[in-house]
This record gives structure tokens, C-alpha cells and sequence, in this order.
């Protein structure tokens, strides 16, 4: 740039200045981190929210942006905790001494808030069996290291007329600190006290240190190796399964005895026994923490939770504006009636007053 066109600018820029006229800003960016879990509907949403034009003008006048990498809860909780993001994800929530970290760290409270629902799933991956049944004192056991053969009588006994083969199990887990395990490993716990007594709950279970279990990170990297190894069977967001097309799923036995497949109205079923605290978070913010280790009800698939955002209770006025926006949005029957179509359980609408009112402990 010429010496005459830098002089030009500096004065338009003075002039602007003088007028009292707001030189152009850059949109805010949210930044998150942590669950896959509910990744593909938070890329959803999130992409609607920074780039749809009829969803900004209605949600995001400010046109913030979000970005959110899925790298499992357990890392998210971490960057939540060193301050490294705006906001987390996780299904695992926080505990209390998980949020103690980030009072003493940051010098914020936290504020949890559910945003959707999902069902865990057994996708398996077995040359001619289109359908499969898997009791509750079965599936334990195979995630268990117990149960090694396709053809193990539990399983055949569950499943008569069908041609299961004399081959190894491989069973699939998560590799990374998962708030996907952390849900898959409370249901076995609280059905099974051996696996609990083995296992136990965690988003880095103790699984058994054998041959036929593999390891790999994400929902998607579980889904992938299902999908491509033969004799496999993993757990993963009922989404994952169906996005990809994937049939082979698993029936499960619920509290009840009856085998249910995942699904819209088998979930909804399962959320509704959910019940919250009575108590508040440090802070003052409700407690929104509420787990479904067993549902009860003929109906209920036997596998479900809820997920978490993660928020401090404090923000500069720019990003409280567009996380409440995005909350807001989140939160809307425009966003929740899509939960369906990619996998996931719509909020009943009492839950999203409870989060309505949790978010006002964010300022």
C-alpha cells in the first residue's frame, strides 16, 4: 500500500471514530469440546445456529459461530476444567469433585443442562443373523469376558430357529474416556453385581485384559470396527447405528422380560421414569443431574441417559449473549423435533423448563 493510501485510511479510520461509528467486529465463536455421544446432532444444530439463515434470524441476531470437536467426555471435562473452551459436552455430566476443579482452577461455578437424550445400542456384525435376541443376564456376561462363542447356549436359548456360528466374540469398547461407557457400564452395574464387582462403572472401565476384546476411540471408531471386522459385537449411540445404515442391532431384555428395540418410543418410554434431584450445585444453580440405570415400564429400552452441556456461571457480556442465544436454540421445538431423525430422544418439555431456568444462573 502506497504511503498516500495509508494516510487516507488512517483518516477514514479517525473520522469513524469521531462519528461514534462501531468499526466492523468479528462474530463471536463459541468453542466446545468432549461427548460423541450426541455429536451428530450437535453438528446439526450448530451448524444451523452459525450458518442457517431463518435460524439466525430468529435465534442468532449476533451471528456467533460454534465449533465443537467430539473427543469424548472425559477430555472435554479436562478442557472444560483448564479453561481451554467455552463450553463442554458430556453424558457422564460432572461429578462434585470434578466441578470442585473448576471453581479452584477458574474461579467459576458450573452450570449443567441437559440437551438431549439417546439409547445405547449393541450393534453387532454376524453373517446371516438379522435379528437378535440378547437377555439381561447375557449381555453382562459378554462384556464381561464370560460369554466367548456366538453360539454359547445362553444365546441360542434366547434365540430359537437361528443359525448362530461356533466363532469367537470380539467385542468392541471405547479407548478413550467415554461418558458412553460411563452410561453403558452403569446399566451393567446395576443389573449385574459380578460385572459391577469386575468391570464396575467408569468412563475408563476396567475391561478384561483378553484376545477378543478390541479398543477404539469415539462412537464412530466402535461403529467403524463393527462394521468392518466380522464376529464383532460394541456399544454405541443408537444415532451412530442408524446414520450409517447399520441393521444389525441387537434386542435387548428390560426390567420387565421383555426384549425391545431401540427407538423413538422405547426411549421416551425409558426417560420418562428419570427423576431429579432435589438439591442445587455450588453455586445455586438446580442440580439436573438424573440417571436411568434400569428402567422400569413394559416398554422401556433398558438403555438410556441424557447429555450434558457444561457452562461456567460466568461469562464476558459477548459470549454470555451468544450462549444463551444458542441454548435458546437448542432448546426450541425447531431443534428438538429433529432428535428423532438422527437418532436421539426429544427433551419432554418439563425438562426443558428445568433448563430454562438453570440458565439463568448464567451471567
Amino acid at each position: 500500500m502506497k504511503y498516500t493510501q495509508i494516510l487516507k485510511t488512517a483518516a477514514l479510520a479517525g473520522a469513524i471514530a469521531t462519528l461514534g461509528i462501531p468499526a466492523a467486529q468479528a462474530a463471536e465463536k463459541l468453542n466446545g469440546s468432549g461427548a460423541s455421544f450426541p455429536f451428530p446432532i450437535y453438528s446439526a444444530w450448530f451448524k444451523q445456529f452459525s450458518q442457517d439463515k431463518k435460524v439466525k434470524a430468529e435465534y442468532n441476531p449476533t451471528g456467533a459461530r460454534v465449533d465443537y470437536q467430539a473427543k469424548g467426555s472425559g477430555a472435554g471435562i479436562k478442557d472444560f476444567q483448564e479453561g481451554a473452551v467455552d463450553f463442554a459436552g458430556s453424558d457422564a455430566a460432572m461429578n462434585d469433585e470434578e466441578i470442585a476443579v473448576v471453581k479452584e482452577k477458574q474461579g467459576k461455578d458450573v452450570v449443567l443442562l441437559p440437551m438431549t437424550a439417546g439409547e445405547v445400542v449393541l450393534a453387532y456384525n454376524v453373517e446371516g443373523v438379522d435379528a437378535l435376541k440378547l437377555p439381561r443376564d447375557v449381555y453382562p456376561e459378554i462384556f464381561a469376558g464370560k460369554i466367548t462363542k456366538w453360539n454359547d447356549p445362553k444365546i441360542a436359548d434366547a434365540n430359537p430357529g437361528v443359525d448362530l456360528p461356533d466363532e469367537n466374540i470380539t467385542v468392541v469398547v471405547r479407548s478413550d474416556s467415554s461418558g458412553t461407557s460411563f452410561v453403558f457400564t452403569g446399566h451393567l452395574s446395576a443389573i449385574d453385581p459380578a460385572f459391577k464387582e469386575s468391570v464396575g462403572q467408569g468412563k475408563s472401565p476396567n475391561w478384561p485384559n483378553q484376545d477378543n476384546f478390541i479398543k477404539a476411540p469415539k462412537n464412530d471408531g466402535v461403529m467403524a470396527q463393527i462394521k468392518q471386522n466380522p464376529g464383532t459385537i460394541g456399544y454405541v449411540e443408537y444415532g451412530y447405528a442408524k446414520l450409517t445404515g447399520h441393521k444389525q442391532v441387537a434386542m435387548l431384555q428390560n426390567k420387565a422380560g421383555n426384549y425391545v428395540e431401540a427407538g423413538p418410543e422405547s426411549g421416551a418410554a425409558a426417560l420418562a421414569s428419570a427423576e431429579f434431584p432435589e438439591g442445587t450445585l455450588p453455586g445455586g444453580a438446580p442440580d439436573l443431574r438424573a440417571w436411568i440405570w434400569d428402567p422400569a415400564g413394559d416398554d422401556s429400552y433398558p438403555i438410556a441417559s441424557m447429555t450434558w452441556l457444561l457452562l461456567y456461571s460466568e461469562y464476558d457480556e459477548a459470549k454470555l449473549t451468544a450462549m444463551k442465544d444458542l441454548v435458546n436454540y437448542t432448546t426450541s421445538d425447531d431443534a428438538q423435533d429433529q432428535a428423532d431423525g438422527l437418532g436421539y430422544i426429544p427433551l419432554p418439555a418439563a425438562v426443558i423448563e428445568k433448563v430454562k431456568d438453570a440458565l439463568s444462573f448464567v451471567k
